[in-house]
């Protein structure tokens, strides 16, 4: 992993593939590509990370898959986000939201008593 990116918590790599599939459909390496461009690097997604996030997504029917042609004329499969996934996005958006506040809060410096 490159310096100055982040190791991605347990859990979080799916809301982030489901978040970058909400714009529109993609092939993996955009997904990947999307998510590092969208948080000015500091998040990096290893390939096999990702497409068994990919796959386990679409085993669970959070996205589907399709085979299409990429910019370059490749063959790749295409990743989209179903019904179930957008409501499994916006579910998993406002844990999140809450568990960062609440980490955000705890990180603050307080004041000491004495």
């Amino acid at each position: 992993m490159p310096d100055g990116q982040l190791t991605l918590l347990s859990g979080t790599l799916d809301l982030l593939i489901l978040q970058a599939l909400s714009v529109g459909p993609n092939h993996g390496y955009g997904v990947s590509t999307l998510i590092h461009r969208r948080t000015d690097g500091a998040l990096g997604v290893e390939d096999a990370a990702l497409y068994q996030a990919l796959h386990r997504l679409q085993r669970q029917k959070l996205v589907s898959a399709e085979w299409g042609l990429s910019e370059n004329n490749r063959k790749a499969k295409y990743y989209a986000l179903t019904e179930r996934g957008r409501h499994r996005l916006e579910a998993e958006s406002t844990k999140w939201a809450r568990y960062a506040e609440a980490v955000s809060k705890l990180m603050k410096p307080s004041e000491r008593k004495t």
